[in-house]
């Protein structure tokens, strides 16, 4: 006859149910143990010993045969990564002792939904078992779960374990100290630096678009320095500084006599980055006329500098950037389109920092530590805190200026503010306003989502400011008022003066 194991979780539940809580009855476990007959009933557990000793103690009272118990030592309680793999060794050590026709009973309601979620895919994929769930009003119930919809909802976090081995197929170490100073945690971001990673070690051309502030010089810095150029120059020219008449010059060079001023012959930054990588930023402001020569020297390899008689052969990666569309340029007539296929081998988009989710509040700890650190010497100067209230506003503002913004609102804080902590009213002083064009838009529709985001608050302040303007507009006239809002009726704007507190 074959053997009844039922797995579980130690979950606060049962806890509290042997801890004599009337509310909690006989807890999950105690509820399986006491309906049915299990020939061993197998706890994991990430609580204290002693916890797990008066718990186990405790099940045996309540019908429970046999029992055997395995802490795990998990960092947190959904920490998918750890919680799989545990289950699975445990699962196995029991497939060990009873054989495999062992019939197996994973138990869904105690612990967290992370633990259920791993039950739920290893019961239809490694471990064939019965699913079951209990509760104080309905009992024990079988639950039946259709692996099509098992795949269909497994939780993304379980995949991670697929781009683990994604990232071993595609030959990346664990980690890439280069890209350490892109200060991150979003899946977007993550996705943007595992392709850089994987271009680095390749001298082809990329392309990195992304609007200003977005960090297009750190990541092309980065992938720089993991690849075989690593060792060789660096050269960053940001292509809208330089005056339209030294462009060439400034690019690839001139001999002495070229021109009136040139009183000795120079190296252009092509020739200086030989070996190297020259990083082409906003190479969109490139006057039309120069990147008929770009182009060239990128198909020729060779640069000519003004007045020389001879080309001279160079080896260089080419990184360009734009805040810009580049493709759009090029169906505007403002680039060449040849030139964009030349350095669109490898195209990277930087996200926006407000589709950076979970980003924001990394960034505002991670550059006021910087902010401290380089400020510490300076006469006067108290080490920063930040306050929630103000952390929430950061939180809330739709950041157009991106990184960048964000690193320069901190710092004026942290200058202006004479005090320890940062307050609200600090960082508010120390906002810049958003641009006209932009502010509707960035304001309400772009905001980053999570992190102090609220739809509710969003709508309030909304129905506020329209709800007023009608008000003033129409001198008070509530007819008036709702025609010209929209509204059906004199009374529905009432309603609706009421709801925001207008009336």
């Amino acid at each position: 006859m074959a053997t009844h194991i039922l797995f579980c979780w130690i979950g606060a539940s049962d806890l509290r149910a042997a801890n004599g809580n009337p509310d909690a009855g006989l807890g999950p476990i105690g509820q399986a143990a006491a309906t049915n007959n299990y020939d061993e009933i197998v706890l994991l557990s990430n609580y204290d010993n002693a916890t797990n000793d008066t718990y186990s103690k405790w099940l045996i009272t309540k019908g429970a045969q046999a029992i055997s118990l395995h802490p795990i030592q998990l960092s947190g309680p959904t920490h998918y990564g750890e919680i799989y793999p545990a289950a699975v060794e445990v699962v196995s050590q029991m497939r060990q002792k009873y054989g495999i026709d062992a019939e197996l009973t994973f138990h869904l309601s105690p612990g967290t939904p992370a633990m259920a979620a791993v039950w739920i895919i290893l019961s239809k994929t490694r471990f064939p078992a019965t699913l079951i769930e209990s509760s104080k009003d309905h009992g024990v119930r079988t639950v039946s779960i259709p692996f099509d919809i098992s795949a269909e909802f497994l939780p993304d976090l379980l995949r991670k374990p697929d781009k683990e081995i994604e990232r071993l197929a595609a030959g990346l170490p664990a980690i890439a100290p280069e890209f350490a100073d892109i200060i991150h945690r979003s899946e977007v971001m993550q996705r943007v630096i595992l392709k850089a990673r994987r271009i680095a070690p390749r001298s082809i051309p990329v392309l990195i678009e992304g609007e200003s502030g977005t960090g297009k010089e750190l990541f092309a810095r980065a992938i720089h320095d993991a690849g075989p150029r690593k060792n060789r120059p660096f050269v960053a020219i940001n292509c809208g500084a330089i005056p339209t008449e030294l462009v060439e010059a400034e690019l690839f060079g001139h001999e002495k006599g070229a021109f009136t001023g040139a009183t000795a012959a120079r190296a252009g930054h092509f020739e200086v980055a030989d070996q190297g990588t020259i990083f082409l930023d906003e190479i969109g402001e490139l006057p039309k006329e120069m990147q008929v020569k770009l182009l060239r020297t990128l198909q020729e390899g060779e640069v000519r500098r003004i007045g020389a008689s001879s080309t001279k052969k160079i080896d260089v990666r080419i990184i360009a950037a734009t805040n810009r569309t580049l493709i759009d340029e090029v169906a505007a007539g403002s680039f060449r389109e040849d030139l964009f296929y030349r350095l669109a081998v490898a195209v990277i988009k930087l996200p926006p920092l407000r589709e950076r989710a979970g980003d924001i509040g990394l960034l505002i700890d991670s550059l006021l530590d910087q902010i401290n650190e380089r400020s510490k010497s300076e006469p006067g100067y108290i080490r920063k805190k930040i306050s929630p209230s103000a952390r929430n506003l950061l939180l809330q503002h739709s950041w157009p200026g991106n990184v960048r913004e964000v690193q320069n609102t901190l710092t004026r804080a942290a200058v202006w503010s004479s005090g320890e902590i940062l307050e609200e009213e600090d960082i508010r002083e120390a906002l810049l306003p958003v641009p006209a064009a932009g502010k509707g838009k960035e304001l309400i529709l772009d905001r980053p989502l999570g992190e102090g985001f609220s739809l509710p608050d969003i709508i309030n302040k909304v129905a506020i400011h329209y709800l007023e303007r009608g008000l003033s507009q129409t001198h008070g006239t509530k007819t008036k008022t709702a025609e010209i809002l929209g509204l059906p009726s004199y009374q529905t704007l009432t309603n609706w003066l009421k709801k925001y507190g207008l009336e």
